[in-house]
C-alpha cells in the first residue's frame, strides 16, 4: 500500500470585536467625511473658502443625486 498523506483543513477563527472595532470606526468616519464633502461642502455650510472642493466633487454630486446648482 502507498503512504497516504492527509492534508489538514484550516478552520476559520472568529475575529475578536476589539480588533474589528477600531477599523469599523475609522471606515465609518471616512464614509461620513466623504458624504459631507460630496453632499454639503460649499452649500449652506462650508469648511473651506472658495469653490475648489465643490468643483473637485462636482461630478460625484450629480452621480449620487445631490443638487448643486
Amino acid at each position: 500500500m502507498a503512504d497516504i498523506a492527509y492534508q489538514t483543513i484550516a478552520e476559520p477563527r472568529p475575529i475578536p470585536l476589539g480588533e474589528i472595532l477600531p477599523w469599523a470606526v475609522f471606515v465609518g468616519l471616512i464614509c461620513l467625511m466623504t458624504l459631507y464633502f460630496v453632499g454639503a461642502e460649499q452649500g449652506a455650510t462650508a469648511v473651506f473658502a472658495g469653490t475648489g472642493v465643490h468643483e473637485f466633487v462636482h461630478d460625484a454630486r450629480h452621480l449620487l443625486g445631490f443638487p448643486c446648482h
